[in-house]
């Protein structure tokens, strides 16, 4: 009994920390990529011709892979790390894989960047937080999500994958506010890593839905969200 208590109250406390994640969207969706690096996706609509933008690469192109693998699409990859960028380099990666060494901010030009406290680990962040170093820091070049489909010139994304650790607030509102035409964005949240994480995530979730996405599949850990502009599902 008191072992059932306990699993309730646990429940109750992940409710409450994860309820803004729930789905309302129904529709097909799968797991691409490994368990650490994977996201789900709707195939709805996914082809040879589908752009898809990856932000966030690190040491593991799974996600890209497999997507490149079902649908023959072409796959843009972004990171600034200077542990991500050598290790991309020593990769032999697909034909239509594209890499770039810059992150995605919400303007372009360099910016600090700061690289995890733990040397065997890859991810950094432009934000100080449980996982970066404050001391420990390089200059990297960032652009705006405008500037980057301006300059590809790509009138759509079909796909918008976004593991920037900790910075994806401020850049997903500001892609939301720019207008871009975008059918899916993948994001991997860190409001575990950061001060008022879970009510920014609210904030954010509120506003993707604000601006006509819905969420069709969370991991099982709460940090992967897909979201799908809901119009989509009517043309498919």
């Amino acid at each position: 009994m008191l072992e059932l208590v306990k699993k309730v109250v646990r429940d109750v406390r992940k409710s409450l920390k994860t309820g803004h994640f729930k789905k309302d969207l129904i529709c097909e969706h799968l797991w691409l990529g490994t368990r650490y690096g994977g996201f789900y996706v709707w195939p709805g609509g996914l082809n040879e011709n589908s752009i898809v933008y990856s932000f966030g690469i690190g040491e593991d192109v799974s996600f890209d892979n497999e997507i490149n693998k079902r649908y023959g699409c072409h796959v843009y990859g972004f990171d600034p790390t200077p542990k991500s960028i050598r290790w991309v380099k020593g990769q032999k990666l697909f034909e239509k894989f594209h890499f770039h060494e810059f992150g995605l901010s919400t303007k372009s030009g360099f910016a600090n960047f700061f690289l995890p406290k733990n040397p065997e680990h890859v991810s950094g962040s432009l934000f100080v937080h449980n996982n970066t170093s404050a001391l420990e820091k390089v200059r990297v070049a960032m652009k705006s999500l405008e500037d980057i489909v301006s300059e590809k010139q790509h009138s759509h994304i079909d796909v918008l994958k976004i593991d920037i650790e900790g910075a994806e607030y401020g850049v997903v509102e500001s892609i939301l506010d720019s207008g871009i035409s975008i059918t899916q964005i993948l994001i991997e949240f860190h409001d575990r890593m950061i001060l008022d994480g879970v009510s920014k995530s609210k904030h954010l979730v509120k506003k993707l839905k604000e601006k006509g996405y819905g969420i069709f599949a969370v991991s099982e850990t709460y940090e992967e969200v897909s979201f799908l502009k809901k119009e989509s599902l009517l043309h498919s």
